[in-house]
């Protein structure tokens, strides 16, 4: 079989050349690349017995666990395309999800699936679910058990020949607040977000070079993000490939001294959090314990900015410690690491593929403002949305293709590029995304408010929070306990405004936009 680059031919090509190779740590449960490699062909024998095709949407609905890797290998495993979604999503956002990515079938927990229950009516091409035992007790009708799928799925039998083109689907968030799904070839993915084969230099020539990295020393990362995010995923990813144990961290909430007393107890190397809101409470923690972090070579970060003052203290604490700071975006994969600048300033050594253009696609001059581009190893577009992949994805009249999510950035003397911010106005809370209109359709659904701007406010632990500013109609009133509480059914927890300014009116722009600057005056 000729191999490609779909990420089940490289578990393949992995568990061959090292079937002993500690590959996946989940809590109590414990991977070869050999294990894993076996429960993901269960996994996709499973999915298309039950009638998935190649090209066919499997959505994945989970907090960090094993089975979640499995899940995401064993669709690849049939040419289908996994879905990731966001566990935080409720029932409108996971109807959108779902709708719009065409999803056949759902590899869910079962306390998330109560949630699809309330929208089954509405999914007319979901047509098989199986359930992940989470101990909450929880039955979905017509839920197939996870390991009852498994343990009735062959792991041997001809699977299809995967090819380079099968598609990487990712969704993220929009201008419009509705989530878009990034859609890659597998090709692409592997070079523009998961290492390319080699981290730390050259990229592989073929799939099967990747064999090579199974002669390598034994190393470990762990992995704090969500896997449901680009940041985590494309962490794990890179680890598997590279030859390394992938210890996920599975606990619901982050605790900083649970991180790393797993750093000690599977002598991790790197340990990959989102940014300031995971890196603060470790620095907290090792001030304030002590805890063998004799292993620990990097603290990689992604989903989030991890800012210069987290990294002095950090580095006060670990002398010799490396920071694994990369730029990177759902539209544009993992562009290149930050490097030390002005307090408060993003800069970045990228990759050369990447660089900042002006409104005409030409590179800007030094110093210039414009947006940040990439080319070469970039998605297809946006599933399910020509219009906006129209805006998002160019070729220029030389025919480079270029993906130009939003950032703008200005280009340095020494080659850094430095961003200046995200033209859509999303606010990073914590490592997820958050779109102001969203929030101000929600807002001003409310039948006591009559118009509403949203922003992003700094946060010392959160890097930004969610901050409103809102008109009552005549004569009403409005608290922040009853507009959180009218937004709970409708948005995520982390997309409700934290503050909130009532005025009399909200100042619009000329044209009728949100004016944003005069919103954050207001607020602060």
């Amino acid at each position: 079989m000729v191999r490609s680059y779909n990420p089940a031919d490289l578990l393949e090509i992995m568990t061959a050349a090292a079937p002993a190779r500690p590959a996946l740590v989940a809590g109590a449960e414990r991977r070869t690349f050999a294990q894993l490699n076996e429960r993901a062909s269960r996994v996709g024998r499973h999915l298309a017995d039950a009638g998935v095709r190649a090209g066919e949407h499997v959505a994945i609905l989970a907090h960090n666990r094993a089975e979640w890797i499995e899940a995401m290998f064993g669709a690849f495993k049939i040419r289908a395309v996994p879905i990731p979604v966001n566990y935080r999503y409720v029932a409108a956002e996971l109807r959108h999800v779902l709708a719009d990515s065409d999803s056949v079938a759902l590899i869910g927990e079962c306390s998330l699936l109560a949630k699809i229950e309330e929208i089954r009516g509405e999914l007319p091409k979901l047509r098989h679910v199986v359930g992940l035992d989470d101990g909450s007790g929880v039955e979905f009708p017509g839920a197939v058990p996870y390991e009852a799928a498994l343990a009735d799925a062959e792991p041997d039998g001809d699977f299809p020949e995967r090819s380079n083109d099968d598609r990487y689907i990712m969704y993220t968030g929009g201008t419009t607040g509705h989530p878009k799904g990034v859609e890659w070839r597998c090709e692409d993915i592997f070079f523009g977000a998961l290492g390319g084969g080699n981290v730390f230099g050259d990229p592989i020539g073929s799939p099967e070079e990747l064999a090579a990295n199974a002669d390598q020393p034994a190393t470990a990362v762990l992995d704090c993000a969500p896997v449901m995010h680009g940041a985590g995923q494309w962490v794990a990813f890179m680890g598997l490939f590279s030859g390394a144990k992938v210890v996920l961290y599975t606990d619901r909430a982050f605790d900083a001294d649970k991180a790393l007393k797993l750093v000690a107890e599977e002598r991790a190397n790197v340990l990959m959090v989102v940014g300031d809101v995971m890196a603060r409470p470790v620095a907290d923690a090792l001030a304030a314990g002590d805890y063998d972090v004799s292993s620990l070579l990097g603290i990689a970060s992604g989903g989030a900015p991890l800012t210069d003052g987290v990294k002095r203290t950090l580095r006060g604490l670990l002398p010799n410690i490396m920071f694994l700071d990369n730029y990177g975006a759902s539209e544009t994969g993992a562009c290149g690491p930050s490097v030390d600048g002005k307090d408060g300033t993003a800069r970045f050594m990228m990759d050369p593929d990447v660089t900042v253009l002006d409104d005409d696609l030409n590179v800007v001059a030094p110093g210039e403002i414009g947006r940040l581009a990439r080319s070469g190893h970039i998605p297809v577009g946006y599933y399910n949305d020509p219009e906006k992949t129209a805006s998002t994805f160019f070729t220029a009249a030389d025919g480079t293709r270029w993906s130009i999510p939003g950032d703008f950035a200005t280009r340095q003397e020494d080659g850094t590029i430095v961003l200046l911010g995200r033209g859509s106005l999303v606010i990073n809370t914590g490592g997820e995304k958050v779109y102001p209109e969203e929030v101000e359709v929600a807002l001003k659904d409310h039948p006591d408010v009559h118009d509403a701007v949203v922003v992003g406010l700094p946060d010392e632990r959160f890097g930004q929070r969610v901050a409103a500013v809102v008109a009552p109609r005549p004569g009403a009133t409005v608290t922040l306990d009853e507009l959180t509480g009218h937004c709970r059914g409708r948005l995520a927890g982390y997309k409700l405004p934290r503050q909130l300014k009532v005025v009399d009116e909200v100042q619009r722009t000329a044209v009728g936009k949100s004016d944003y600057k005069w919103a954050r005056s207001v607020l602060a």
